[in-house]
């Protein structure tokens, strides 16, 4: 993973990611903010916008962004442990596509750790992907998800 972009104003490489200055709440609006990881030729971007309280996220990247999916995550309790969050996910897919599981990781990981309601729509192409390059695209999923929630939570 070579960099991941804030707001076109700020880059940040790996090796920040890794120190005690990562990705700062002050460095996100209070409404919308984008970010953005490249790895080889794929480039993976999820747009936050908040939504009072809750939060709507726009997964795309590689050859041609669309929407393929949207996933609904409601925060509860757990049902092993009453004590933790958990979520329900609700995920609706365009046909044929398989965006839904990246999608659903980022949407059920965002809505335990900020118990909120999240929105993630989205969608990855690359074109003629090769096995590896679906586990970059995961990996840099949930890079995205880690470093969304380090910002939002506080």
């Amino acid at each position: 993973i070579k960099s991941l972009k804030f707001c076109e104003n700020c880059i940040m490489n790996e090796q920040n990611l890794t120190e005690s200055t990562r990705l700062r709440p002050e460095l996100v609006p209070d409404t919308h903010t984008t970010l953005s990881l490249t790895t080889g030729r794929i480039t993976v971007q999820a747009e936050l916008l908040k939504v009072g309280d809750d939060l709507n996220v726009a997964l795309s990247g590689g050859d041609m962004p669309h929407i393929g999916c949207v996933t609904l995550s409601i925060s509860r309790p757990s049902l092993a442990d009453a004590g933790k969050a958990s979520a329900t996910t609700s995920i609706l897919n365009v046909t044929g596509h398989k965006d839904g599981e990246a999608a659903q990781h980022m949407s059920q990981r965002l809505c335990t750790a900020l118990q909120k309601t999240v929105v993630v729509c989205g969608g990855i192409h690359v074109e003629a992907i090769q096995p590896e390059e679906i586990q970059t695209v995961m990996e840099m999923v949930q890079r995205l998800t880690d470093a969304i929630i380090e910002i939002l939570v506080e």
